[in-house]
């Protein structure tokens, strides 16, 4: 079993910045791709950016040059720096991670619970 954990959303002003963490642990051998997506009220699940193991990037055309994914290979955790927020950034975020058990090597596909991104105008 592979949990993640995100932790880092909240309210802020348009313009500001929040910063978004997520961290796996559990039977993990390895993690391939990291990535945050989100979900507005009314609209399909999206994708926001994702990151390989070697730390290539992709990010949707929306969040490009505000919006920053990182990871840190040795703590498990996956960042997503969000700068000069707007308001059509309001969602939730959610964490998501694909990897291999420690014990058997099958593959999993883990998702993160969600954390609220609220922005004001």
């Amino acid at each position: 079993q592979v949990q993640l954990v995100e932790s880092g959303g909240g309210l802020v002003q348009a313009g500001e910045s929040l910063r978004l963490s997520c961290a796996a642990s559990g039977s993990i051998f390895s993690i391939n791709a990291m990535g945050w997506h989100r979900q507005a009220p009314g609209k399909q699940r999206e994708l926001v950016a994702a990151i390989t193991s070697g730390g290539s990037t992709n990010y949707a055309d929306s969040v490009k040059g505000r919006f920053t994914i990182s990871r840190d290979n040795a703590k498990n955790t996956v960042y997503l720096q969000m700068n000069s927020l707007k308001p059509e950034d309001t969602a939730v975020y959610y964490c998501n991670a694909r990897g291999s058990y420690y014990s058997t090597r099958a593959p999993w596909d883990a998702w993160g619970q969600g954390t609220q991104v609220t922005v004001s105008s």
